[in-house]
């Protein structure tokens, strides 16, 4: 008789704990378009300084946390919209859909990295708006109505930590400079020439995206 032994994230996990692994202090950079959180084994460790709330938030974050390999990060990375068109400016000349776009680093305390952004992050997105886009060009758009349906998912429970199964998530998209247009603190930090702008298939419609990884 074969036996199959498969070992998951979680099963490592528990496994380094019963043997005392130590935590390490990493240190995190990370830029989006508009607004982030970051968890660690399910448990928030940072967000945005800036409110989702404010209307052009361009900002690089920089912060530390504790965690003990391997470990599972979470990102959730959320596009500035006014309701659920997914438009922003409404009722102005400036009405249009908004663009999101995010790239972050993660380093040891001797400074290699560890993971960047990339399309290897397993990513959810779970508020699409609007459903075509030329909702935009509408006199008033309302929410659900015509061309400005939307598309919300649940969060999944758990999804941000070791036991949970992302097999059938979709990898991140990755984004050129010109697609995202970062700006106001992208240049201020010295990005790993691995790490890369990511967010789901689609800059405009996609608002809410979830990313995840295991750190090794």
């Amino acid at each position: 008789m074969t036996f199959t032994r498969i070992t998951t994230a979680a099963a490592i996990l528990s496994t380094l704990t019963a043997f005392g692994a130590s935590a390490e202090t990493f240190s995190a950079d990370v830029w989006a378009d508009n607004w982030f959180s970051m968890s660690v084994n399910g448990t928030q460790v940072a967000e945005d300084s800036v409110s989702i709330t404010t209307e052009r938030s361009f900002n690089a974050e920089q912060f530390t946390f504790e965690a003990t390999r391997p470990f599972v990060i979470g990102v959730t990375a959320k596009d500035f919209k006014e309701n659920d068109t997914g438009l922003e400016y409404i009722g102005t000349g400036r009405q249009q859909m908004g663009d999101g776009g995010i790239i972050f680093q993660i380093k040891d305390a001797s400074g290699e990295i560890v993971s960047v952004s990339d399309a290897s992050w397993s990513c959810l997105v779970t508020h699409v708006a609007p459903l075509e886009k030329s909702c935009e060009s509408e006199a008033n758009p309302v929410a659900g109505s015509g061309a400005c349906g939307f598309d919300i998912t649940d969060t999944p429970t758990g999804w941000d930590t070791a036991d949970f199964d992302a097999s059938d998530w979709q990898g991140a998209t990755e984004w050129s400079e010109r697609d995202v247009s970062p700006k106001d603190g992208y240049n201020r930090v010295t990005w790993d020439a691995n790490a890369q702008l990511i967010w789901g298939p689609d800059l405009e419609t996609d608002n809410t995206v979830l990313c995840r990884a295991v750190i090794n």
